[in-house]
């Protein structure tokens, strides 16, 4: 996984949010005029936006790619128009939100399988280093690392967290027939909406 540099995730921070404005005043804006101000981020990884109310910081949305399946520049792009305003939990995201919202973005390392016994995988999980995904059928959940260091989980709380975020039962993670796996992830978020853009530091 590369490390960004802070300069890096500042760009990445303010794309998305000129990419959510753009898109919420005029839906047929040429995404392409974005990707064009990130030229340099051809490198494949996946990449999540969140959008949070300013100062609660209370979800507002949350959309992602797990998987590497374009350049960061695109599904950057994609995550954040998606974050706005296609997160089924939330309505989309108006203009007059915007100075109400701080906009983050999470870039994803490669996933690693977790195979073994409950008690195996378990140990192989570190609150605020990994994020924690989980495959059965057509069922998928995904939690990113911030989210299990605000929440205050244990492990097993963690691992029944993502399961419910998949619509299964709290202790499926514990079967031999679901894939489970752990990422990590570097994160940049703005200190308050337009403002300053810090790396939020978690374990590593």
């Amino acid at each position: 996984m590369k490390t960004y540099t802070l300069k890096e995730g500042e760009k990445l921070v303010k794309a998305a949010r000129n990419a959510i404005e753009l898109y919420i005043k005029s839906p047929r804006f040429e995404k392409s005029m974005i990707e064009k101000t990130l030229s340099e981020f051809n490198e494949k990884a996946g990449v999540f936006v969140t959008i949070n109310h300013y100062p609660t910081m209370s979800l507002r949305g949350c959309i992602g790619y797990f998987k590497a399946i374009g350049p960061v520049k695109r599904l950057l792009v994609e995550a954040a128009i998606a974050a706005a305003t296609e997160d089924p939990r939330f309505i989309p995201l108006s203009v007059g939100e915007l100075n109400d919202v701080v906009i983050e973005v999470s870039i994803l390392s490669e996933p690693q399988q977790l195979k073994g016994t409950p008690e195996e995988i378990k140990k192989e999980i570190k609150i605020g280093r990994d994020g924690l995904l989980i495959e059965y059928g057509y069922y998928s959940g995904l939690l990113l690392p911030i989210v299990a260091v605000e929440e205050k989980w244990s492990v097993e709380k963690f691992l029944e967290n993502v399961c419910i975020k998949a619509g299964l039962h709290p202790h499926m993670w514990k079967r031999s027939d679901i894939t489970l796996y752990k990422f990590q992830t570097q994160v940049f978020r703005e200190e308050e909406p337009n403002g300053k853009v810090v790396e939020i530091k978690m374990e590593r």
